[in-house]
Formats: C-alpha cells, structure tokens, sequence
C-alpha cells in the first residue's frame, strides 16, 4: 500500500476505536487494523453496568463496542482486516506488514490489548462469561448472595477475592500450592475475612452445567482426590474467577518498544520510547484495565499522534 496514513492504529478495542474516533475528528488520516471482531475482552462481556453513559437498561459489550466502531466510522476512520506480521516502529516512517499488505504512517498507536490466561479446565471456553469470569470489577455484582470460587494465589487473586466478598455470600480461593503468593499484609486482610476460606494444592480440571456453571471438579494435586462441588439448589449456578494474570499481545513489538513484564511502557501521555509511537489499553504498563480507562488512553494517544505530526 503506498499511501502514507497520519495514524495507525493497530487494534480495535475500546482503546483503539476511541484513538480512531478521536484522530478522525482532527482530521488526520487514520488506518484501523484488527485481525479479528472488534472489542477485545469486551466482545465476549454478555452484560456491562460500569461504564459512563451506557444504556442504564442493559448493555452488552457488543452493543457498546457496535456504536464506538459507528463513531470511529462517522468521523473517517478507514477499517482493515488484517494479521500484522512485523512491524519497524523506527524512523519518520512506520511500516507494519501483514498477510494482506503492507501499511505506512506517521505514526502509530498500539492498541493489541491483553487477555487472561486460562484456568485451564476442560469447558472453560463454553461457560467463559455464563458463570467463569476473569474480571471481579466487571461481574461481581452478577453475583451477590452467590457462592463463588476464585483461582490463583498472587496479590491479585487475593484482591480480587476480597472485593467479592463485598458481593457474593462465601469466596473460595483454590491453590495449586498450600500457601499464597500475594504479600504478607494481603494475606492477613484475607485470613481475616469471615466470607474467605481455601482450597489448597488444588487444581479445577473441569466445569459443567446446562446453560450456566453449576459444577466444577476439583483435584488435590498431592493426593489425587477429586471433589465435585456443585451449587446451592436455591442459587441453581456459582462463579468461577481466574486470576491467574494476563497475557499482553506484545510479541511483535519486542526489540523496538520498552517493556515491562510485556507490558509496553508509556508516559501519562502513552508516549513510548519511540517517538510517534504510542500505546494505549491494556498492552500498556498501568494500575487498572478497564473499557473506560483504555478508553480514555486511546483519546489522550490520538491528541498526541496530532501533536507530534503537528510538529513534524
């Protein structure tokens, strides 16, 4: 391709969209590249309550991300569907290559998101959303007065668990070892808490149930022991959180932006180490991901890609 876009934006998520938005009412040139649906994580969120001046009625993530992705097309921004390869991230010039083609621009936002790691249980993908569930912040609320388990043992997942207690009527972390990973002062807030107790050097290998999670098998690693757990008759489904971390999209990007632990890092203002390149979302170094922060990363990415070509 030889034209030579102001902004490219590689990724379709809730930040990429809005840096596609927010470039296209500049008037610069924006190019979106995604190589799947748009939305990210938030494609497969059957229900969202959080974010500001949503439909208060019901809102799913495909309905939120099909109005960004109106938004972004209402003010220019042109679309492409494409599996980048490699990208040179150096230079006036950035070139980002794909199966279909190859895409040049001035420069470029990186909006590839992160994503959970898996539990790892047999089912995991058919009830991912209809009682599993990688985010407390997001799906809590979905299920208080429930019985619910968390997986993982790192400050996180104890976090996590500790703000479902303010929801659900009984937490359960399950560890793969007989004792956590998170901090000292972590733990202690958690041995305190009345709502959590534990499952130690223990594995969830299997979730079932009809249309939602009713049932999980647990094994004890060191034992062997299997233990079927099944839900309140009253309640009919439980939750199963994951927290065991995230997987940044960022294996491209290796050898030409700064990383941390994968994680691309930027300034308040998602400059990273490059100049014209920036990142904004989940792929990028920061304290909570959540659709109305990498929202917001994608707006503050595109003021700036106009301030830098406007200083060219």
């Amino acid at each position: 391709m030889d034209k030579i876009y102001d902004v490219i934006i590689l990724g379709a998520g809730p930040a990429g969209l809005a840096a596609g938005l927010y470039a296209g009412r500049s008037r610069l040139s924006v190019l979106i590249l995604e190589k799947g649906q748009d939305g990210g994580q938030i494609a497969i969120t059957d229900e969202i309550e959080n974010y500001p001046g949503q439909m208060v009625e019901g809102e799913s993530g495909p309905s939120l991300i099909a109005r960004m992705s109106e938004q972004a097309k209402k003010f220019g921004a042109e679309r492409c569907s494409d599996m980048i390869k490699s990208v040179e991230l150096q230079g006036e010039i950035k070139k980002l290559v794909g199966v279909k083609g190859e895409y040049q621009a001035k420069t470029v936002i990186l909006a590839t998101g992160a994503f959970p790691k898996p539990i790892g249980c047999e089912n995991e993908g058919k009830f991912t959303g209809k009682g599993i569930s990688f985010c407390a912040t997001c799906d809590a609320a979905f299920f208080e007065d429930f019985e619910v388990f968390v997986v993982g043992g790192g400050d996180s997942a104890v976090e996590e668990a500790m703000y479902l207690t303010k929801f659900a009527r009984k937490v359960t972390i399950i560890h793969r070892r007989d004792e956590l990973r998170a901090a000292k002062s972590i733990q202690e807030k958690a041995f305190a808490n009345p709502k959590i107790s534990f499952m130690w050097d223990s594995v969830v290998e299997r979730a079932d149930g009809e249309e939602l999670l009713d049932t999980i098998v647990v094994k004890n690693v060191k034992t062997g022991e299997v233990t079927t757990l099944k839900a309140d008759e009253d309640d009919g489904l439980f939750g199963l959180f994951g927290f065991i971390g995230y997987n940044p999209n960022s294996k491209l990007f290796e050898g030409q932006v700064e990383l941390v632990n994968g994680y691309i890092k930027t300034d308040e203002n998602m400059h990273t180490n490059l100049p014209g390149v920036f990142a904004a979302g989940d792929i990028r170094v920061k304290s909570l991901r959540q659709v109305v922060t990498a929202a917001a990363d994608g707006a503050i990415a595109a003021t700036q890609a106009e301030h830098y070509i406007s200083n060219l």
